[in-house]
């Protein structure tokens, strides 16, 4: 065998074994994701390039390690296909973390956020009408500072790109904070700052074409961190560039750009549900590679070009809105509305009607007819909050007294034997619930101080609490394995099992099945527990109040079924195609509001 045979067989034998690893581990990640989450959809998933290179690029990015392994394992498991992340350094470097992202062929990234150092002196702005000049005090800018570094005063109050130093205490911004609260701040007082240095992204780039050219699949959320709002963050400019630099170099490549949208009911919580939704791939324009080639000012203007058409793409795949009261009126409404078909909606339609219904509220928003549904929907909600009935029990609410009694009673004593089935697993696994609980609130405290776009930290809640309990449980499943067999051996109890070991096994083995029954029979459990306070509240409020909130709510569907056929029409001219087209294929399926046979 030639040389040039042994090292080709040689780099097919790594590369057998690279996917393995890959496969092996996003087999064992998905099992626990599958367990985190009661449900995940996807949508879409046949527009997924079956070969050539592809760019997913996925947002919200509302879970830290978990929005990855979704994705993920959606994308493996409608088309086989096997994707790299691009990780922060600073992930990659932790033990855990960074061992299963390097198993999964991530690709690191150094941020200068990462880097970031004190430095001598304070800044402030001198002059409000120039936020981009900063003047120091006692600082030695010449010497510590270098253009295209960047400069921090916070996490809280932001940093910015240094564009030119002028002296020891003056230098320029390529363009002022962000964010206003940190502008505000240094024309007010003088501020300790940090800085660090550009960042040379050069391995990163070349890592991602090798793999793009080689017909490879790179994954990336562009906001460029994990957040709790309601609306996309600003797109980093990175992955405009890595596209842009992939056909720079071969512009018949066939690159490809898929929009993922990440959506979630209730991300931070113990089993709820998530929908993948893949939009259309679409290819970079020649134009814009061309104008990127030009260098320098051509380059910035390509790659800002290619951003708006990426975030374009992601807003059609996603649910985003200005601000949580609007997204909380928006679901409201689609609740409210009424199409042709009486059945429930599956979670990708819910996705898809909420995104139209932001579409329409976006454009039409200073309607007073839009303005005064607002208000009505916002006051419905505001009797639900204070009665504790969600929106979908009042429309059966009109149940007479000895139902409901008899529905309360029924329920409760089926919710005294579903919670004696589960307990022995409850009382098992309860360890690993208070740890989970108790780490991942303390984590996102920690990440809510650090950040200046978390809102509550939701984000993070999730993902630490798979990760602790990937650590945690097969522990506690080994502590509670060996003790019962030292038990066993220290009281004789198994004389006939013999070698120990096997009691070790079996318990091993069983332990895990008490867990997943005990989950399942919760899982039901729960949801009875769910309907007993509508039922309870039902028996307490005086009939009127009850039949005035059922008129209401009929009111707001009539007006808001009346005003969506009125005006989605303007919004969309598909409006009726695709309204049948819409609910045609509708089946019983539960959505977000945990709805299930105890509604009532």
């Amino acid at each position: 065998m030639s040389e040039v045979d042994k090292r080709k067989r040689s780099i097919d034998t790594e590369k057998n074994l690279t996917t393995m690893v890959y496969d092996f581990v996003l087999w064992s990640l998905s099992i626990t994701i599958t367990l985190f989450f009661r449900e995940i959809k996807s949508r879409g998933a046949f527009r997924i390039p079956k070969s050539g290179p592809v760019i997913f690029v996925a947002a919200p990015h509302a879970n830290q390690f978990v929005d990855g392994v979704v994705l993920m394992n959606q994308i493996f498991q409608h088309s086989g296909r096997r994707l790299s992340y691009l990780v922060a350094e600073a992930s990659m470097r932790r033990k855990f973390v960074g061992f299963m992202c390097r198993c999964i062929m991530s690709i690191g990234v150094d941020r200068a956020q990462d880097s970031l150092k004190p430095q001598t002196g304070r800044i402030y702005i001198g002059d409000k009408n120039r936020p981009d000049v900063i003047k120091g005090q006692g600082t030695k800018f010449v010497t510590e500072i270098v253009p295209g570094g960047l400069i921090s005063i916070g996490s809280k109050l932001g940093s910015a790109e240094v564009a030119q130093v002028v002296s020891d205490d003056e230098l320029v911004l390529k363009s002022a904070f962000a964010n206003q609260r940190g502008i505000d701040a240094l024309i007010k007082d003088r501020l300790e700052f940090k800085f660090a240095a550009k960042v040379d992204q050069a391995h990163v780039y070349r890592s991602v074409y090798e793999r793009l050219h080689s017909g490879g699949c790179i994954g990336i959320f562009p906001e460029g961190g994990s957040h709790d709002r309601p609306g996309l963050l600003p797109l980093k400019a990175g992955v405009a560039v890595m596209a842009l630099g992939t056909l720079d170099r071969d512009i018949n490549c066939d690159l490809q750009i898929v929009p993922c949208g990440m959506n979630y009911f209730h991300p931070n919580k113990f089993r709820s549900r998530a929908v993948v939704e893949f939009g259309s791939p679409f290819t970079v324009p020649a134009e814009l590679v061309e104008l990127y080639r030009t260098g320098s000012t051509g380059k910035r203007e390509a790659t800002q070009q290619l951003l708006e058409l990426i975030t374009n793409s992601l807003q059609t795949v996603t649910v985003t809105s200005e601000d949580y009261d609007t997204l909380m009126v928006i679901q409201a409404a689609r609740r409210l509305y009424n199409p042709p078909s009486q059945k429930r909606m599956p979670l990708s339609l819910v996705v898809e009607l909420n995104r139209r219904l932001i579409a329409g509220y976006t454009q039409y928003k200073d309607d007073r007819r839009i303005i005064h549904l607002r208000e009505a929907v916002t006051s419905y909600n505001k009797q639900l909050q204070d009665l504790g009935l969600l929106d979908h029990q009042v429309e059966y609410a009109s149940l007479s007294f000895p139902v409901i009694v008899s529905k309360l009673v029924y329920r409760s004593a089926k919710l005294v034997v579903l919670a004696a089935g589960a307990l022995p697993g409850t009382i098992l696994f309860a360890p690993v619930f208070i740890t989970t609980k108790k780490i991942s609130q303390r984590k996102a405290a920690v990440a809510l101080k650090a950040s200046a776009v978390k809102i509550k930290a939701r984000d993070v809640v999730a993902t630490w609490k798979i990760l602790v309990a990937l650590g945690f449980a097969p522990a506690l499943y080994w502590f509670y394995a060996l003790l019962a067999t030292w038990c066993a051996n220290r009281y004789d109890l198994l004389p006939a099992v013999r070698p120990l070991w096997l009691i070790t096994v079996f318990w091993l083995i069983v332990l895990p099945m008490i867990t997943y029954a005990a989950l399942r029979i919760g899982e039901v459990g729960m949801d009875i527990f769910k309907s007993l306070k509508p039922l309870l509240i039902m028996c307490l409020v005086s009939q009127d109040v009850i039949a005035k909130l059922k008129q209401t709510r009929h009111d707001l569907a009539v007006e808001v079924t009346n005003l969506i056929n009125t005006l989605g029409p303007e919004v969309f001219p598909d409006f009726e195609r695709h309204q049948q087209q819409l609910f045609a294929n509708i089946d019983v399926e539960a959505d977000d509001s945990s709805e299930s046979e105890f509604d009532y």
